[in-house]
């Protein structure tokens, strides 16, 4: 959308106001008695006050009515989106699933809270530990509805359909490939042109920060300065129907029921802030000699455990790139991993797996399942001649990586009728290489 403005950097301390405007952010102080143009202040907290100031996460709203102004909340119907993780018994085999279903517009309208659907997840919302994935399938825009999540923060992945993304904070228009995080508090409405698809990843009780570079150094990887968050943007509207903010609050919805739009806010500053990226600007490092370095160096953004090191959720991506490893089978590895690992494809064809894994599909290899390429891809890569490639060209895979031991929902196994039941047979075909006879050459 021609016009939108954005601020630029990773956990800025940024300050923003409409510029219709002019002076409507205090000066020198947070709350005053009176705040510039009659506005209301008003604290959006995304981290315990005491925390250390690295950590601390914080941003001021100046606003035209403050949001503590609506009806009681009531439950609502949550649909497809859950956080109950015994609806079926677990099942540890590889999964993979086709791509999801976007109701047609003749049908069903359904927007985008009306089209989540949580496929996989674990932990407590309560508790304020675990992730979900949700994949969205939507064909509407969102009418005079936001959506507030009082659970988890949101990383969202568009993979077909650009969501231009209304927030407290301003615009942002988030197109495949690109990625934007909707922090946990933060009110937001998608609008969208078409039929629209894509993934979520849901944390609980973290935010996402980006990953350590250690001897990397000091560039590399996702740079802060590519980052952006929408610049300040508010809208003065009675809603004389009713303005409907669904709440998500310890895996439930409520609704609450207001006369005045949410997008109110003339100024704002502070560092706890919506954003997104353009996967095309990662700095990708690699392997130039030989052998894999492991895919923690496409780390994109991370958000920590408790445990030096461990991830609640990592979001990893497989963007283009040059394969020049010398005497390496180059494509993915065979593995088991001690971490759950789903993928999914916005575009192109995944190298490990030509065939069969879809854009706008998906898979989940749970903790210690074994996994690789396929035969084919096998076969061929063990026979090429290794000159310096192109790998990827075209494609953009990812990995939401967690150290949760992952449930798939009744709707991922069952009700959504995607799961590739022939998945198994991308393997089959392997066969014994082994020469027992076989002796190293003579120099």
């Amino acid at each position: 959308m021609a016009g939108l403005k954005y601020l630029s950097g990773f956990g800025n301390e940024f300050s923003s106001e409409d510029p219709r405007c002019p002076g409507a952010l205090p000066e020198g102080q947070n709350n005053p008695q009176v705040c510039p143009y009659g506005l209301y202040a008003e604290q959006l907290s995304g981290s315990a006050f005491t925390c250390p100031r690295p950590a601390n996460k914080r941003s001021w709203l100046y606003r035209i009515l403050p949001s503590v102004k609506h009806k009681p909340f009531s439950p609502a119907p949550r649909g497809h989106l859950t956080d109950t993780w015994d609806q079926v018994k677990p099942d540890p085999n590889q999964m993979r699933w086709l791509p999801f279903t976007i109701p047609a517009s003749s049908e069903t309208q359904v927007d985008f809270v009306a089209g989540l659907h949580t496929l996989c997840g674990a932990g407590d919302t309560r508790t304020r530990s675990g992730i979900a994935i949700h994949v969205y399938t939507c064909n509407t825009s969102m009418v005079d509805r936001c959506f507030n999540n009082s659970d988890g923060d949101f990383l969202i992945v568009p993979q077909q359909g650009e969501l231009l993304i209304t927030t407290e904070f301003g615009k942002m228009l988030v197109e495949p490939n690109e990625i934007c995080v909707i922090q946990a508090g933060m009110r937001f409405s998608v609008d969208v042109s078409g039929p629209s698809r894509g993934y979520v990843l849901e944390v609980y009780g973290a935010h996402f920060e980006l990953p350590d570079l250690g001897p990397i150094g000091a560039n590399g990887l996702a740079n802060p300065r590519d980052f952006l968050c929408p610049a300040a943007w508010y809208e003065d509207r009675e809603v004389s129907t009713g303005y409907t903010v669904i709440n998500k609050y310890q895996g439930a919805l409520f609704t609450s029921q207001q006369d005045y739009s949410p997008f109110n806010v003339v100024g704002w500053h502070g560092n706890y802030t919506p954003y997104k990226y353009h996967l095309e600007n990662f700095m990708v490092i690699n392997s130039v000699a030989f052998d894999h370095a492991d895919p923690s160096i496409f780390t994109v953004l991370t958000a920590r455990s408790t445990r030096p090191g461990v991830a609640i959720a990592d979001f990893v991506i497989f963007p283009p790139r040059w394969g020049v490893a010398d005497r390496t089978f180059r494509p993915p590895y065979y593995h088991r991993n001690c971490m759950s690992e789903f993928m999914g494809l916005i575009k192109g064809h995944y190298e490990a797996k030509a065939e069969g894994f879809q854009p706008g599909g998906g898979s989940l290899h749970s903790i210690m399942t074994p996994h690789g390429p396929d035969t084919d891809c096998f076969e061929k890569n063990t026979t090429s001649t290794l000159e310096p490639e192109r790998v990827a060209e075209g494609t953009m895979a990812f990995m939401f990586e967690s150290s949760f031991s992952m449930a798939v929902t009744k709707w991922g196994l069952e009700t959504c009728q995607r799961l590739d039941k022939s998945y198994s047979q991308c393997w089959e075909n392997l066969r014994s290489h082994f020469n027992p006879n076989w002796r190293p050459s003579k120099q």
